[in-house]
């Protein structure tokens, strides 16, 4: 365990482990009203509780927000049929589900976030990479929810001021975050239910103009590419939270059955993301797709269109609170010396000064920016996944635990990390460009995949070969005592 400096550093005020209580075996008992005190340092045995279920209720809950179903309108704008909209969104979601579900069972064995595991990737330095880019896009993603809760405020009260709208919903999220993990497993769970009820509503409200449904176009061939378009989206919004997995699973017990939290995780943001993206092309369908989607929510459901919105600003709490809480822990994967409460600050504060500079309707290029970066996403995922496989199986030497010592730098990893991403550039259909490829298709984004297969190919072969003694290390291992290795959890 580290010692008390290490679990400053990765807190903030230390590991709090003397006053937790702990049920008969060591077990200790949810406290979401108790300020969580652990940073990045690996979670003890002591400190661990809850079960698998606890994974299916948050992303159940976290996905039930206006985001997903503000992309449920980009079918219907590009005038997709149903059943190919329909089998598009079912299989993107499905990919993109069971790679983050992949990823959360990471968590129960090493008690690490998914981007402190990371550093047992590419290395103590080579993990600042991908760390740095998830603090961004948590960032940017913690705007964007911001503004959409805030606007969904003042349909439903159009005398509250943009200003107090975004306040009270920054303060809300910042809360959740500083409470930290169970206040927002908690929070999940009442938003699961919560939402559920209020989108269920929404849903019989759409069903029952079923003949209005059908203005979308019959299908006479597939269009492939509009099809790819909407496929890529529905993928890469779901694995976009793959970088958050771990995070949300570190304080199971070690001995949590995988194959549960991987089937928890897949299935809680598999079932709400298909829901939510077929309301919101429902909701296109009645509205009108170039309505905005907040606006059309609430003229499409008539007397229920209030209990809708209000729906929709609980939902970007329910987002934004894994946003705020897995910003900071990016941040701690990064090695900055901050406990996790003043990054939870920091968040807020640059959240707030985003959101209000994006009232003056600068939404747009908040998206076009989050687009693109969501390109790192999937050359990231296609090294992680693969290496938590073989990890999983231990065929090279680096134990999937929170214990041991990571290389400085893993070259071979980084370097496939970074040139997956390159390689794919051809197939981008992106806001500020558009590759040949991609353009040969009639824009289908194919970058995605592309990134993804290309950097799980090479890092299977990669770790196929280190396993039989064919290719030495990258660089030489630090001593144990420097600082990224006493927030893992090694001793000095």
């Amino acid at each position: 365990m580290p010692d008390g400096r290490a679990a400053r550093a990765a807190g903030g005020i230390g590991a709090g482990t003397a006053d937790a209580p702990s049920r008969p075996g060591g077990r200790s008992r949810p406290r979401p009203l108790v300020s969580e005190v652990r940073g990045v340092s690996p979670v003890p045995p002591e400190e661990r509780h809850g079960r698998a279920w606890s994974q299916f209720t948050l992303w159940f809950g976290a996905n039930l927000t206006i985001a997903d179903l503000a992309l449920g309108f980009l079918p219907v704008s590009l005038g997709v049929p149903w059943r190919v909209t329909v089998a598009a969104l079912l299989v993107g979601n499905l990919l993109g589900s069971v790679a983050v579900g992949a990823l959360a069972t990471l968590g129960p064995p090493s008690g690490l976030p998914q981007l402190v595991l990371g550093r047992r990737v590419f290395g103590r330095v080579g993990g600042a990479l991908p760390a740095a880019l998830n603090y961004l896009s948590t960032l940017g993603w913690y705007v964007v929810n911001t503004l959409l809760g805030a606007f969904a405020v003042r349909v439903l009260a159009p005398g509250v001021p943009f200003f107090a709208a975004v306040t009270g919903l920054v303060v809300v999220q910042s809360v959740l975050a500083l409470f930290g993990h169970d206040l927002i497993h908690a929070f999940e769970r009442g938003a699961a239910a919560l939402l559920g009820l209020s989108f269920l509503v929404a849903t019989g409200v759409v069903l029952a103009h079923s003949g209005r449904l059908a203005a979308l176009p019959a299908a006479h061939g597939v269009p492939w590419g509009a099809a790819g378009i909407v496929f890529a989206a529905a993928f890469s919004y779901v694995a976009s939270w793959a970088p958050y997995a771990a995070d949300y699973s570190r304080y199971l017990p070690a001995e949590t059955s995988p194959r549960a939290v991987l089937a928890g995780a897949a299935a809680g943001n598999f079932v709400a993301s298909v829901w939510l993206e077929l309301l919101g092309a429902g909701v296109a369908v009645l509205a009108g797709s170039s309505t905005n989607p907040i606006v059309g929510l609430h003229r499409a459901l008539g007397a229920f269109g209030g209990l809708a919105t209000l729906a929709v600003a609980i939902g970007a709490v329910a987002a934004n609170a894994l946003n705020a809480y897995s910003n900071g822990l990016a941040a701690g994967a990064l090695g900055l010396p901050i406990g996790r409460r003043s990054l939870v600050g920091a968040a807020a504060v640059l959240g707030l000064a985003g959101t209000l500079a994006g009232a003056g309707g600068f939404e747009a290029r908040y998206e076009d920016f989050l687009l693109s970066l969501g390109y790192w996403v999937t050359p990231w995922l296609g090294v992680a996944t693969v290496h938590a496989w073989h990890s999983s199986r231990g065929r090279h030497g680096r134990a999937p635990s929170g214990s041991g010592t990571p290389r400085r730098v893993d070259i071979a990893l980084v370097a496939t990390f970074v040139l997956a991403g390159i390689a794919s550039i051809p197939f981008m259909d992106g806001p500020y460009y558009e590759g040949p490829v991609a353009r040969l298709l009639g824009g289908a984004d194919l970058s995605y995949f592309v990134a993804f297969t290309l950097a799980a190919l090479a890092t299977a072969v990669i770790l196929a070969r280190r396993a039989r003694g064919r290719v030495g290390t990258a660089q030489p291992l630090e001593r144990a005592g420097s600082r990224l290795a006493r927030w893992e959890g090694t001793t000095s």
